[in-house]
């Protein structure tokens, strides 16, 4: 059993236009509505490959009863809490004419103390072996909720995985985080130094490790890969190169398929492999679509041989 938690989900809405202009009005597709942010993609990944997941996220307003509503439809089991505010919307609009893509996020309703403490009542289910949460915080949300959720973790001998940035990166720091992965802009952020080089590389992610972000990390190289560092292991796995149509998702789907293969057993560079297999996959699909099972399973079987 799997539970992610995604604190400031978003509904995604895609669309396209021909070219994008400013002051003009622009005449655009009939939209396509996505349930979207960190842990409920990773949810919908893992729920598309085949694994136990529940999805925790905040529910509100008419944006957020969609949002149930498209999850429903998709089979993914959800636990949804009520709050006050309105769940966000997130838009993208695709540029016919050029094929480059526009996202625009909004920042989100701020949850109030009740109402994190009912989002974290929604993870305590019984059975669960991993926690993920994933995405970014709700304004004004304090950073060490990810110190609360490794100590919840830790009550149900579960694993927690993060995939976040900023100050919920930042807190990570000692908290008892089982995995993490970061991407290197989010890495220079968080140590405000430029790493120029895959030796830079390799000691971020040792001193991640070192410093006690996570037991196992690892580094996002965007089309180049990923960096993996854990007790005794050090490995570089490159990237599948695949035709990109959308990367909305691909990292979320890494970690979705990364989780579920360290759930069933599989060896960290094993699951790695799956969470690239997942991440290309989900590069070859349109707007928001994530990676399809058939489509993981042949990149998997390619890169494994």
């Amino acid at each position: 059993m799997i539970v992610t938690l995604t604190l400031n989900p978003a509904l995604d809405v895609t669309t396209c236009t021909p070219k994008v202009q400013h002051t003009h009005k622009l005449r655009c597709t009939a939209p396509r509505f996505d349930p979207g942010g960190g842990g409920v993609n990773v949810a919908r990944v893992i729920h598309g490959l085949g694994g136990e997941v529940t999805a925790a996220f905040p529910q509100g307003g008419g944006a957020g009863d969609t949002f149930v509503q498209l999850l429903r439809a998709a089979g993914v089991t959800i636990a949804p809490v009520p709050i006050e505010g309105t769940t966000r919307e997130s838009i993208t609009v695709d540029e016919g004419d050029t094929g480059l893509q526009y996202r625009f996020v909004l920042p989100g309703p701020s949850l109030s103390d009740a109402e994190i403490e009912a989002l974290l009542r929604a993870t305590a289910i019984p059975g669960v072996t991993h926690l993920v949460v994933s995405g970014s915080l709700p304004p004004g949300c304090d950073p060490n909720i990810i110190k609360r959720l490794a100590k919840a973790a830790q009550s149900q001998n579960a694993k927690l995985v993060v995939d976040t940035s900023g100050a919920a990166l930042a807190a990570c720091e000692d908290a008892g985080v089982y995995l993490l992965k970061p991407s290197l802009r989010e890495v220079e952020d968080l140590t405000g130094t430029q790493i120029r080089s895959e030796h830079d590389e390799l000691d971020a992610a040792r001193s991640l490790r070192t410093r006690g972000f996570a037991e196992v990390i690892i580094l996002s190289l965007a089309e180049r890969g990923a960096l993996l560092v854990a007790g005794g292991v050090e490995r570089r796995l490159p990237a599948i190169r695949v035709e990109t149509q959308s990367a909305v998702g691909a990292g979320d789907s890494m970690v979705g398929a990364v989780t579920l293969a360290l759930a069933k057993g599989s060896p960290l560079e094993d699951a790695l492999r799956y969470g690239i297999a997942a991440g290309a996959a989900t590069l070859m699909t349109p707007a928001t679509e994530l990676a399809r099972r058939d489509d993981v399973e042949r990149l998997y079987a390619a890169i494994s041989s």
